[in-house]
């Protein structure tokens, strides 16, 4: 009777909060409660770990908001614990693996040549990074990312200046341009070809419409459950300071030809290209696009800029609908 009495569904992120109407998901929560579905807080930290995985073997499925990097540490112990309870039976979302073929910068290598790709080299070492990028500069800004980050953490603008400088731009908040040397670079970048940072980073060519803003694109699954439009973009040269993220349904009208596109073909093609099933995409998860170059006459242009699938939050008030139903269903089938 007891297990039948306890939570379905547990919603894990880093905090202090345990109650569930004074967290950032109280509307969740307030929609799972009236859907039926019994959901409770699971506050994490590493070193609390083992009372965390206790809890989690208790429920039948957990949500995840964890970002890759969150107060200075990394998720290696949490990824290892939610593997341990998926592999007890319990559903994650979302679940480490699939983090790794859908939300690292990784992914825009895989699909450069889709629709929605671009411009993507891979470097493996601070010595391929010497070699080829002058080259590539050559011909325009590039942008280089770390594997895994958030909130513009080891994105980097790099631009050509004279006299062999460099101007460089990192994509975290209040950042501003640094004018540097090509060895300075190197000498910054560094940790980020660590083993534990991933080994590698990412380079993408420069979107020149970046001043035009960009586009998320919120899923559940395999659909479109909102937008979210920001006008500023953080690398922007001539912004020090990106402008507010605005969050809108997904029946937007000026954003209805990118959601036919994904709801149609590409969420499908991406799913593909990556290898994940259909029943093992994200609950909840979000795709970042840029406005790219388009010929005169041609519909507009959208370039792949990034995923998020560790910790997608704040979403629109429309996503919530969505991901109960789907949260419900995936409890139904596990049953």
């Amino acid at each position: 009777m007891a297990a039948a009495q306890s939570p379905s569904i547990a919603l894990l992120y880093p905090g202090d909060r345990a109650d569930p109407k004074e967290s950032r998901f109280a509307a969740l929560f307030d929609a799972f409660a009236a859907a039926g579905v019994r959901a409770e807080p699971c506050i994490y930290h590493d070193d609390f770990a083992d009372e965390v995985a206790a809890q989690l073997r208790r429920v039948q499925a957990v949500l995840v908001w964890c970002n890759p990097i969150e107060g200075g540490r990394r998720r290696d112990r949490l990824d290892a614990l939610l593997r341990e309870v998926a592999d007890a039976g319990v559903f994650v979302s979302t679940h480490p693996d699939i983090i790794q073929r859908l939300g690292t910068k990784d992914v825009l290598l895989e699909t450069c040549d889709l629709p929605f790709g671009s411009d993507v080299q891979r470097i493996d070492s601070l010595a391929q990074l010497a070699a080829e990028l002058p080259a590539r500069l050559a011909q325009g800004p590039r942008v280089l990312k770390q594997v895994r980050g958030h909130s513009g953490i080891g994105v980097w603008r790099v631009e050509q200046t004279g006299g062999g400088a460099l101007q460089v731009r990192h994509a975290q908040r209040d950042c501003a341009d640094e004018r540097i040397s090509p060895a300075a670079l190197c000498e910054r970048l560094a940790p980020y070809f660590e083993p534990e940072a991933g080994g590698h980073m990412i380079d993408q060519g420069w979107q020149p419409r970046i001043a035009e803003g960009t586009l998320r694109a919120y899923l559940v699954e395999d659909r479109v459950a909102g937008f979210g439009v920001q006008a500023v973009n953080a690398l922007h040269p001539c912004e020090p300071t990106p402008g507010p993220r605005l969050y809108h349904g997904p029946d937007l009208p000026e954003l209805q030809a990118l959601k036919q596109r994904l709801d149609s073909q590409w969420i499908e093609q991406l799913r593909q290209r990556v290898g994940v099933p259909r029943e093992r995409l994200p609950l909840l998860w979000d795709c970042d696009f840029m406005f790219g170059e388009r010929a005169a006459g041609q519909p507009e242009r959208y370039v792949l800029c990034e995923i998020n699938v560790s910790s997608v939050s704040p979403f629109p008030p429309s996503a919530i609908a969505p991901l109960v139903a789907a949260a419900k269903a995936r409890l139904a089938a596990s049953r």
